[in-house]
């Protein structure tokens, strides 16, 4: 959001002008008829909207939308028409421009993607999640413009980029934001490096420390690495220049990010990690040639070097749903080491550089931008959804941001791709909404399968249907495609919304016999026995939950219901919310109070430290108002804090630590290692009890086939205690792997 102050001066002028040039020198060749003066006429009418706002980092406004538009030609690939619409794209919410003048200056295309790419007005405020609601609008953008979405891509890069003179809490908030949808979306629109470059400022935001301590020990052996590339590829550059191939060769480091990743997942150390960079082979030869040249090459490699069977992924042939096409494996390249090699040409590297916006330049004979469509349908069916909130909706369309695949087929043979993890009545759903709804047994290769059955690569589904049939709630537990949950969810919406006018017309008749207005009455009603919507109310009456006896509360007073006098009145339960914490009144404040939350004691409020990630002093920490146990103190780095920010981050707070407190912290570890018998207990709360001299709370330890897992709860003062703890198990013998053990909830 720009700030107002004084006007631009001449300095900052001139440095507008050079932003402008520096995006219009590559475009020049790319323009036709009247884009040149479209271009400019967006580019003086930004300059004169934006001239009296700065951004926080003190820079003149207009240089945002100006490198954004930038960003999403150069980086992108975007043409003329979205370039215009990136100049553009904040002048309608953030200055007097309406969407009438853009329309009347640049006409009605262009003015529908800035309208796309206005975030909501005020209505959505007392929503559940405005952030929700804003993100909802920018995916239904997707339907009739999948530019709108491109050109927001290419404005949360630069805001990432630049997010540096943010408040930290603002920072944790767009950074959990970017990860929980904008990252999976730009995997998913084939945007790798997007994807990548948002996933490591988001770990610079959240995990600072770890992230330069991982980018400190890559940029020590880089040297190291190249030595090795070059090590790598020159027996094989003899071999591929006998091809007569045109090819170049790239060595790329994975991202932080993903290493990090890695070292989480698989609980290995740096020094541990085979793959840290690819080696990437590109061809230049025309596309009716591309496979047949991905195998020669794929050839040479492994006539020097031992390929890893199971590590083959080919792309190429069977491209994945995004448009991504390579041809990967892993050989065991030179000292004994994995090395991953990609192949691929020129047009598809293009692709997985560029994502959607590159199929449009290489369509031909065959569509390539269909290989969207069935994709976009999905989204379709998910946002079509009229009784879904928005917070199901995101959730929803983020499972369809899948990066893992697999490949089902129907009993004609026509392959349907799915995100792994995928059920059985995901693919009944899958193939029409109609068979999904009707599903009543399911056969995966000829045998009759449970219908939250996991599939498989190649697996043939036969489903059968019945007339009868109907979703229900248990259903939910056995897809997860958005699609099925969204459809799944609307037809049992339906199914309540039915049986909940039975509720109502009970209802009607009762407030009949009080003589007084349903209309006007029933809202007061609904609050009064503490439900959020006058459906979930029918329903409850449809259940007799809420019985027409629980009308005896109110009193007719002046034709309208008004509360009876009680000596305690209903309580109405707080579903929704977005007002500050109640303060709580203390006699004496407590010495142990850790926490100040916007800078005043944590004890002045109800609060409590999230049992999910379990903070400790020296956690980088931030409060949640919950909707009914006052706030909670999570760590940032939190399992849950990405979904709690992106869906909630108007109810986050800033807390920090006061320095003053003299309390413990109960921590669980999750130990691994080597089963040795009844010593490894010994061995574990030896280390801990004796060497550390640290309370041990509890203790489970379980062994089989020579490995072991134990989870141990220990009593620390603070995170240099527990980060020293970590480190002294990760030393002892016997222990693979000691860390924080953390719960998704």
């Amino acid at each position: 959001m720009p700030v107002s102050t004084k006007h631009t001066t001449q300095e900052e002028l001139k440095a507008i002008t050079k932003s402008f040039r520096r995006l219009m020198r590559p475009l020049k060749s790319k323009l036709e008829g009247n884009d040149q003066e479209m271009l400019t006429k967006a580019y003086k009418l930004a300059v004169e909207a934006h001239k009296s706002q700065r951004r926080k980092s003190g820079e003149p406004y207009v240089l945002h939308p100006l490198e954004v538009a930038r960003i999403a030609h150069e980086e992108i690939g975007l043409g003329p028409t979205a370039i215009i619409c990136a100049i553009l794209h904040d002048v309608v919410e953030d200055t007097p421009v309406t969407l009438l003048e853009i329309k009347a200056k640049f006409g009605d295309k262009i003015a529908q993607i800035v309208d796309g790419l206005t975030k909501l007005d005020g209505t959505y405020n007392n929503a559940e999640s405005p952030q929700a609601e804003n993100l909802k609008k920018v995916l239904g953008s997707l339907l009739y413009d999948v530019r709108v979405v491109l050109i927001k891509m290419a404005d949360r890069m630069h805001n990432m980029r630049t997010i540096g003179p943010m408040p930290r809490r603002k920072q944790l908030r767009i950074a959990a934001e970017t990860s929980f949808i904008y990252a999976p979306l730009a995997h998913r629109l084939g945007l790798y490096n997007f994807k990548n470059e948002f996933e490591d400022i988001c770990m610079k935001i959240t995990e600072p420390d770890t992230y330069k301590e991982l980018e400190e020990k890559i940029e020590e052996t880089e040297a190291e690495r190249n030595k090795y590339i070059k090590l790598f590829v020159k027996p094989i550059k003899k071999e591929l220049i006998e091809l007569k191939i045109p090819y170049r060769i790239l060595g790329r480091s994975k991202s932080i990010s993903s290493i990090w990743n890695k070292i989480k997942n698989k609980n290995v150390s740096f020094e541990e990690i085979y793959d840290l960079f690819a080696i990437r082979i590109i061809v230049d030869v025309r596309k009716e040639k591309e496979k047949n040249a991905c195998w020669q090459i794929y050839s040479v490699i492994t006539d020097v070097y031992n390929p890893i069977p199971e590590r083959l992924k080919d792309w190429v042939t069977t491209p994945k749903s995004n448009g991504y096409e390579s041809l990967h494996t892993t050989v065991i390249g030179p000292k004994g080491r994995f090395v991953e090699v990609q192949i691929r040409s020129e047009r598809m590297d293009e692709i997985a550089e560029k994502g959607f916006a590159a199929h449009w330049k290489y369509k031909g004979g065959q569509d390539e931008a269909n290989v969207y469509d069935s994709w976009l349908d999905g989204v379709r069916g998910i946002l079509d959804q009229e009784d879904s909130n928005a917070i199901d909706i995101i959730n929803d369309f983020k499972s369809n941001l899948f990066s893992k695949e697999v490949y089902a087929f129907t009993p004609a043979g026509d392959m349907k791709v799915m995100p792994e993890g995928s059920t059985a009545l995901d693919f009944a759903f899958e193939i029409h909404t109609d068979i999904g709804y009707k599903a009543t047994a399911i056969k995966v290769n000829n045998k009759l399968v449970p219908m939250g059955y996991k599939l498989k690569n190649g697996d043939q589904v036969h489903v059968t249907t019945g007339k009868n049939q109907k979703p229900n709630e248990n259903w939910l537990k056995m897809v997860v495609t958005g699609k099925a949950r969204s459809k799944i969810r609307s037809s049992m919406t339906e199914e309540r919304r039915k049986k909940g006018e039975f509720g109502k017309e009970s209802l009607q008749r009762k407030l009949k016999n009080m003589k007084v207005d349903f209309e006007e009455n029933i809202d007061f009603v609904v609050k009064q026995l503490g439900f959020s919507s006058r459906p979930d109310l029918y329903y409850s009456m449809f259940l007799e939950e809420s019985k027409i006896s629980d009308l005896k509360i109110f009193e007719v007073v002046q034709n309208k219901l008004v509360l009876k006098e009680v000596k305690e009145a209903p309580i109405v339960p707080a579903a929704k919310t977005d007002t500050p914490p109640k303060r709580i009144r203390k006699k004496k404040r407590e010495k142990e109070d850790a926490i100040l939350v916007n800078g005043e004691p944590a004890s002045m409020y109800q609060y409590s430290f999230s049992q999910c990630c379990n903070p400790v002093k020296g956690d980088d920490i931030f409060a949640y108002l919950t909707s009914t146990t006052g706030l909670k103190i999570h760590r940032t780095n939190c399992p849950n804090a990405e979904h709690i920010m992106a869906n909630y981050g108007y109810r986050a707070l800033k807390a920090e630590w006061s320095g003053s407190s003299e309390k413990n912290f109960l921590v669980e570890l999750l130990i691994t290692g080597v089963d040795s018998g009844p010593g490894v207990i010994q061995l574990i709360t030896h280390e801990i009890s004796v060497n550390q001299g640290i309370d041990i709370r509890s203790f489970s330890i379980a062994g089989d086939q020579g490995y072991f897992e134990g989870k141990v709860s220990i009593i620390v003062k603070d995170k240099k205690q527990l980060s020293h703890i970590i480190h002294s198990l990760n030393q002892t013998e016997g222990i693979s792997s000691a860390k924080r053990l953390e719960k998704e909830i």
